[in-house]
């Protein structure tokens, strides 16, 4: 076990924990906000993940920031449609 694989551990560990954190909140107020920064984390925590335990060549990388990609446009998404809601 190389210090690689433990420190991508615990950075899958924050990921899970943060998605945790943000379900809580949106089970608090059902704000979709939440749920969808919860879900970009857990994607986020996944690649981490898979990074870690798989061995893909660096040119087979694509496919897994392509979700990390879909994390952060989810998050801008909900972003934007959070910003919309305000303004009616």
């Amino acid at each position: 076990m190389t210090l690689f694989h433990f420190l991508s551990g615990a950075v899958t560990m924050g990921f899970a924990v943060a998605g945790l954190f943000f379900l809580r909140f949106w089970k608090r107020t059902g704000d979709s906000l939440f749920i969808a920064f919860a879900l970009a984390f857990w994607l986020m925590g996944l690649v981490q993940a898979m990074l870690a335990l798989t061995n893909f060549p660096i040119e087979e990388r694509s496919l897994l920031y392509l979700i990390r990609l879909l994390a952060f446009v989810l998050i801008l998404g909900a972003i934007w449609c959070k910003n919309r809601e305000a303004r009616r």
